[in-house]
């Protein structure tokens, strides 16, 4: 079964209702079929809070976090082993540390980054990271 890790980015695309949002909503689809597993960091989760927040307003983060939790996705919670590996991805690469959480889970469950961010193309070289943008 494939696994994949969705970041800030792609959740938003469609939650917006942007480019890119359509293959999220496959992804769910998809997932909630058991046809392959999803992921989220809850560092990553809080992201989509605040910037859902900042942009669309309060109403509608609360919206959006109640989906999240009802959407076939894996939260996972970051522990010290794991926000070590996290912070050790954001000092050797230039980019945001809830990114790095994003790379690190991905890295950990052997799955495939889903964004639309391109700061991941810095680690385009680290062993057992691999990306699909939208």
């Amino acid at each position: 079964m494939a696994h994949y890790v969705l970041d800030s980015f792609a959740l938003l695309a469609y939650f917006r209702n942007e480019e890119g949002g359509e293959i999220v909503e496959q992804l769910l689809n998809d997932a909630a079929a058991d046809k392959h597993e999803l992921y989220l960091t809850c560092i990553n989760a809080g992201e989509v809070y605040y910037m859902s927040s900042r942009k669309d307003g309060t109403i509608k983060a609360e919206l959006v976090w109640k989906a999240l939790h009802q959407f076939p996705i894996h939260i996972i919670d970051a522990d010290l082993e794991f926000t070590l590996t996290a912070a050790r991805l954001k000092a050797k690469y230039t980019i945001s540390y809830a990114d790095a959480f994003a790379a690190a889970l991905t890295i950990k469950r052997k799955a495939t980054l889903i964004t639309g961010d391109d700061e991941f193309n810095a680690l385009k070289n680290e062993a057992g990271f691999k990306v699909k943008y939208l």
